[in-house]
């Protein structure tokens, strides 16, 4: 698996978790010197990038001389029971922070309390530092970060092309190295598509093992973590995860594996429109499974597209949180889509349920066969910076906003775990990413598969510094 040579020589500003660590614990630097450099950083390189949308102040820097502190008196034990401790974060500007100011992308006001969501709050007491909001669509509505609060988010690898979304901020800002992870929102890929863009880890766990406050009514969205390296995302899951009552769907919380059975049975699926370079570098990793002693066994797309009922449920969430007169200020694209919504009767949103439950029996009877399914996350490269889609698909009154991506929002329509990490890099230099999906609860499974997938590929991709626009 080839490596671009840019990626090699890439300086970082933000390396892993464990890394960070042993800076502090050697004294390399300071966790208040390192938080320092990195808002320095947001606030000198991020104008051509969009990526954040506020940057932390002196909160930020206050709270990274408390950890110096716990540094100082407890060494190696100041970690135990703050396992990112001095860790930059950043979070979603879809996600409420006390902090900072939460926007959701929207020029509407935003009326909820400013307090931190149980994601953020978590993270914190767990010593990270937030050192920004990143940026994402309106509302998250659709899978690029355009919209009318700020200019497009560009990908780190070329400013030309798009960093996806709605997540798109979160994997620009850890793409680009200027924090170490972030936490986004997925519900339709919006965390697995700007991260299979940027090169970057995005995890979608199972509906409800992260809480989401407040819940979505369509019951379609996932909090979930991006980083550089599998192991980042999986501590950062381990910190966010476990149930929170004002999220009613997380009061329980799926079931964890408890032994991964070896070796695993999966099924690859190749999705409709997936372009020759995106299959040449994802085809590449069919060995490496094979070659980990996994039976491998390619499968056609197992149920009928489920696109038309994710729209129509998108569509009528959208129309009820959003009253006529605010329409003016809304994004052209979220309104075409509020509009739609309003036609919808309770008969559709009824039919709409039952593809839902129909497609989460079916894979449920596909996952009886198989222990993990593999595929391109997204089938085409990025596209231009500035539009909501391939062109084909970027008529927002066409509603086919996120046609393109069907190997995503399925998964999100039965809940079950799906992780994308870097499989390599285009013959245009653009990251493409390989997608893993598990049971609902196995999402241990899927992190571990993926870890071992990561370390045999043994990619360290990183858009150079000098990428131009094309």
């Amino acid at each position: 698996m080839s490596v671009s040579t840019a990626s090699r020589n890439h300086r970082r500003i933000c390396r892993g978790i464990p890394e960070t660590r042993e800076l502090f614990l050697r004294g390399h630097a300071t966790v208040a010197e390192h938080v320092r450099t990195v808002l320095d950083a947001i606030r000198e390189t991020d104008g051509e990038l969009g990526a954040f949308v506020a940057v932390a102040g002196d909160g930020a820097l206050r709270e990274a001389e408390a950890a110096d502190r716990l540094v100082s008196e407890f060494g190696a034990a100041a970690f135990r029971d703050r396992p990112l401790l001095g860790v930059t974060v950043s979070v979603k500007d879809l996600i409420q922070t006390r902090d900072l100011p939460t926007r959701r992308g929207s020029l509407l006001p935003n009326r909820r309390p400013a307090a931190d969501a149980p994601a953020v709050a978590r993270l914190r007491a767990a010593g990270a530092i937030v050192v920004g909001k990143t940026a994402t669509s309106e509302f998250g509505w659709s899978a690029s970060t355009v919209g009318r609060l700020a200019g497009p988010t560009r990908n780190p690898w070329n400013r030309g092309r798009s960093a996806g979304g709605s997540s798109g901020g979160s994997a620009a800002a850890v793409s680009a190295g200027l924090c170490t992870a972030s936490v986004g929102t997925d519900g339709a890929g919006s965390v697995r598509i700007p991260a299979a863009f940027c090169g970057v880890v995005g995890f979608k766990p199972s509906f409800g093992r992260i809480p989401y406050v407040p819940p979505c009514p369509e019951r379609l969205a996932h909090v979930g973590p991006l980083g550089r390296t599998v192991a980042d995302v999986a501590a950062l899951t381990s910190v966010l995860a476990g149930p929170d009552h004002r999220d009613p769907d997380s009061v329980t919380g799926p079931p964890t594996l408890a032994t991964p059975p070896v070796p695993l049975r999966i099924g690859w699926i190749e999705f409709p429109g997936t372009s020759g370079e995106v299959r040449r570098v994802t085809e590449d990793v069919l060995p490496v499974l094979t070659g980990q002693g996994h039976h491998v066994d390619r499968i056609e797309v197992p149920f009928p597209d489920p696109y038309a009922a994710l729209v129509d449920l998108l569509a009528v969430s959208e129309a009820s949180g959003t009253a006529p007169e605010d329409e003016a200020w809304c994004d052209e694209g979220r309104a075409a889509l509020v509009r739609y919504g309003r036609s919808l009767s309770g008969t559709a949103v009824m039919r709409a349920e039952e593809t839902r439950m129909a497609l989460r029996a079916t894979l449920g009877s596909v996952m009886a066969d198989y222990d993990l399914l593999a595929m391109a996350t997204v089938p085409t490269e990025p596209f231009a910076a500035d539009a909501i889609a391939p062109s084909w698909a970027a008529d927002p009154d066409d509603l086919l906003w996120l046609a393109w991506s069907p190997a995503t929002y399925p998964f999100n329509i039965t809940g079950q775990p799906a992780l994308t990490l870097p499989a390599g890099v285009t013959s245009g230099g653009l990251p493409a990413g390989l997608q893993l999906v598990g049971r609902v609860g196995d999402d241990d499974l899927v992190l571990s598969a993926a870890a071992l997938v990561e370390a045999e590929l043994g990619l360290a991709i990183a858009p150079a510094p000098e990428t131009k626009e094309e």
